[in-house]
């Protein structure tokens, strides 16, 4: 009767955690309807911007444009973006294992001479680097705290501030980008330098700048960079919401599974119970 007891108990401790998930996915999904709206409103904006960026950062302003300076990748810096919470699948180890991909592979050569450098956004990449022993320059976990535009430009701003210093030459993004509830495509691209379009798509569109090639590049490009870096961290929270969605989905489906299973289980050894004690008292009349 003590085994019945332990899987009665079992079975009551799972479906605590069936109630448990069911509510984080129900919260999960409202939390995505709200992400998702941002970046789908956010995304045809950030990337005609990026293209626009891109055109004129490959024409003749160039030569002006400090963004766009093309120089010996000798010192790069890494920026994941990952969630201050878990239980959303491997919606943060993916990016933790990109960047351990990127400095094992294409920056093998700088990481070995010590010149691959963090900037962390979010508690999980950010306890993870620096528990390795990585060098982290800044964390910004807070920033989840609040996501919007005003809180975003001062941290975009200290990237652009160290290319533009010459502290770092390249610096790239790692994130999830979001494609819808179910899947999260892995995005690790070069926010810094901006990229130039290569031969086969190079750009025949001819811009006319008003009031000034100057006053573009001025403005223009880092106000753009800095709205890349926003679609980012939009694209982000979207692909946690509904990587953590799927996530409870799941685990609730299994713990529905799980509770069918135990009280199949229960039913076989309470049977089994119940007809041993009436060959006990059967063998029990006949000694009589």
């Amino acid at each position: 009767m003590a085994n019945l007891k332990e899987i009665r108990i079992r079975i009551t401790s799972v479906e605590s955690t069936k109630q448990i998930t069911s509510a984080m996915k129900l919260v999960a999904a409202s939390k995505l309807k709200r992400a998702q709206d941002a970046i789908t409103t956010m995304r045809p904006y950030a990337e005609k911007l990026g293209e626009i960026l891109q055109d004129i950062s490959s024409g003749n302003a160039n030569e002006d444009n400090v963004y766009g300076e093309q120089r010996d990748a000798d010192k790069v810096l890494l920026v994941p973006i990952s969630s201050n919470r878990g239980l959303c699948g491997a919606f943060n180890a993916n990016v933790i294992k990109k960047c351990a991909y990127l400095i094992n592979n294409d920056y093998k050569s700088q990481h070995a001479k010590g010149d691959v450098h963090f900037f962390t956004v979010g508690k999980k990449v950010s306890e993870h680097f620096t528990k390795h022993g990585f060098t982290v320059i800044e964390s910004h976990d807070d920033i989840w705290d609040n996501l919007a535009w005003e809180n975003v430009i001062p941290v975009a701003e200290v990237l652009l501030n160290t290319f533009k210093e010459g502290d770092y030459d390249r610096i790239d993004l790692v994130y999830n980008e979001f494609v819808n509830a179910a899947t999260q495509r892995l995005n690790a691209e070069q926010f810094l330098p901006v990229a130039e379009i290569d031969a086969e798509g190079e750009s025949n569109k001819d811009y006319i700048m008003e009031p000034s090639s100057d006053v573009i590049i001025g403005e223009l490009i880092p106000k753009t960079l800095k709205t890349q870096f926003y679609k980012a961290l939009l694209d982000s929270v979207a692909s946690e919401h509904g990587a953590r969605m799927t996530a409870m989905h799941q685990a609730t489906d299994n713990a529905d599974a799980l509770v069918k299973d135990l009280k199949l289980t229960y039913n076989k050894a309470r049977q089994t119970a119940i007809t041993n004690e009436i060959i006990e008292i059967v063998s029990g009349a006949d000694a009589m």
